[in-house]
């Protein structure tokens, strides 16, 4: 039953997370994230943020930045989902996408042979 609840905050906190992105931030380095998904420890103590950008090549500066707005981020969070404890926030890039189209070319290139 645990699992369930933290399942629904995961999806809570992923929704709000990317509306406080879109609405709130205003820095440009975080202009185009998209958030992937959330993973929260049992005891909401920690939460891993999945993320991907538009740039690849901005990977490392959108890190910096979502890092250092992180306690921003997860203030408006307790704001706006309430939870007894709202988890610190650990922002981590997302590389599921970039194996998936790794996957997709190789399965393309073994189709052409």
């Amino acid at each position: 039953m645990a699992n369930i609840k933290i399942e629904r905050l995961n999806h809570a906190f992923q929704e709000e997370i990317s509306m406080i992105l879109m609405t709130e931030i205003k820095d440009d380095d975080i202009k185009f994230v998209t958030i992937t998904g959330v993973d929260t420890t049992n005891d909401l103590s920690f939460a891993k943020v999945y993320f991907t950008v538009l740039d690849e090549n901005k990977k490392d500066t959108t890190m910096k930045a979502l890092e250092k707005a992180s306690s921003f981020i997860r203030s408006k969070l307790a704001e706006r989902v309430q939870v007894r404890h709202t988890p610190e926030l650990k922002f981590i890039f997302d590389t599921s996408i970039e194996y998936g189209n790794k996957i997709d070319k190789i399965i393309e290139d073994i189709k052409k042979e």
